[in-house]
């Protein structure tokens, strides 16, 4: 304890970490206070009690803004949306190829598409918004609601945006998705307080079982997002004028999880396709079976189907999200080589059967934690409760915090101040501390 209080007097010594703790708080605190302003022309009292299906899962990151209609009811989401998209136009069109091989100027063209092509995302999924508010909750239903509405989400999103980037720019880093993240953790507590009146007294001991469970869990996603394969490489001896470099061993760290949370979003968008189907043809038994178990997301058909997505979009994503063919490139050209290996076309071929034998139980791992939670509801677990066993939001939530504890342990590195864990194990942290000394 006397060493996490000393920590944390560390953190706050630095003006400049403390400043930019101080504005991410106050960034998180202007986002919170926007969720639960509600749009012109609707009545928060009769607005249903919460979301389910996919607008539920969309409800839990967006920390209840979508229930709420608030004028945050998208939240940064569309973005989301269209940085997915730009990130595939890289991969199928030649000018977008090109744009992300020219480095920071490449990147910031991507960026800029990305903010404009958020517009017309965000307007098209206003107006299904729109549809989902309760029509008894709309005062004054029409052409002008409707308009305004779409602006007011518009601009609402496009006010994230400018916070996410604040974040990043006088924050510690990371905005967009700590934005996602605190919407998530804003239900945590609630669904807490929950389980805990739901169990009641007699439970008491099935609520720390599940609270221990949770806890296991989350290790799980802990590891699973931090383990990487290291290949060794090595760099020939270099002579410049009258300086010479030895030969210098170093590591390309793969991750098991290289595609990280994407897998499940797509996998989730994809499984209401066989509810729509078969809503077409209500006459057959077939789709009346189909569209009834394709709508319980705790049946075993549901998440037989959703496992096997998750699998197939793992290897998917990884594939356009890590190309051993650029590595070995890059390394041929950096004088570096694989021991034992020749440069080129082989290494290319060596990295690219190491990471298809490590994506597999990266991907089944993966396919296991987004089933968690229709267990836990099955055995037990109330429903908002459940959300937070696995999924898109334990794994968002895991990643961010991972990353922000990184930052501020880079800070302290910096200062010369001793790690957040001294007595734990963080990766990069020998890393760091060789560059601070």
């Amino acid at each position: 304890m006397n060493k996490f209080i000393t920590t944390i007097k560390n953190i706050f010594a630095i003006e400049d970490l403390r400043a930019r703790i101080l504005n991410t708080l106050f960034f998180i605190a202007i986002y919170r206070l926007g969720s639960f302003v509600v749009l012109p022309g609707v009545d928060p009292a009769r607005l249903k009690d919460g979301a389910e299906g996919l607008f539920g899962i969309l409800d839990t990151l967006l920390g209840g803004a979508f229930s709420n209609a608030s004028i945050f009811a998208l939240g940064i989401m569309p973005y989301i949306s269209a940085s997915i998209v730009l990130q595939l136009l890289t991969i199928a069109v030649p000018y977008f190829q090109k744009l992300q091989k020219e480095g920071e100027s490449g990147r910031k063209k991507i960026n800029q598409y990305t903010r404009i092509l958020t517009i017309p995302i965000v307007l098209a999924q206003s107006v299904g918004f729109i549809a989902t508010i309760n029509a008894d909750a709309i005062i004054n239903p029409g052409t002008f609601f409707t308009v305004s509405t779409m602006i007011i989400i518009t601009a609402g999103t496009l006010f994230c945006m400018w916070l996410g980037e604040k974040i990043t720019d006088k924050g510690i880093g990371n905005g967009i998705s700590m934005i996602i993240m605190i919407g998530i953790v804003s239900r945590l507590p609630g669904a807490i307080i929950g389980e805990a009146a739901a169990k009641g007294v007699n439970k008491s001991l099935i609520f720390l079982l599940e609270l221990v469970v949770l806890f296991l869990v989350v290790m799980a996603v802990i590891v699973l997002t931090q383990a990487v394969r290291r290949i060794a490489v090595q760099y020939a001896k270099q002579v410049g004028g009258t300086t010479q470099l030895d030969a210098q061993r170093q590591f390309i760290p793969l991750k098991v999880n290289a595609a990280g949370v994407m897998p499940i979003i797509f996998a989730q968008s994809l499984m209401f396709v066989p509810a729509i189907v078969a809503s077409a043809w209500k006459s057959s038994d077939a789709a009346n079976y189909i569209g009834v178990k394709f709508s319980d997301y705790t049946s075993w058909q549901y998440n037989l189907v959703f496992a096997s997505l998750i699998i197939i979009f793992t290897y998917f994503y990884t594939a356009i999200s890590v190309n051993p063919n650029q590595i070995a490139d890059d390394l041929k050209r950096s004088g570096g080589f694989v021991p034992g290996v020749k440069p080129g076309a082989e290494t290319s071929e060596f990295i690219d059967e190491i990471l298809t034998r490590i994506t597999l139980p990266g991907a089944v791992a993966l396919a296991l934690i987004a089933i968690f939670p229709a267990i836990a509801l099955l055995l037990g677990v109330t429903r908002p409760f459940s959300a937070f066993y696995g999924g898109t939001s334990l794994i968002i939530m895991v990643g961010v915090v991972l990353d922000t504890v990184n930052q501020v342990q880079s800070y302290l590195l910096m200062q010369h101040y001793d790690g957040m864990m001294k007595s734990g194990k963080l990766r990069g942290r020998a890393e760091n501390v060789a560059l601070a000394s």
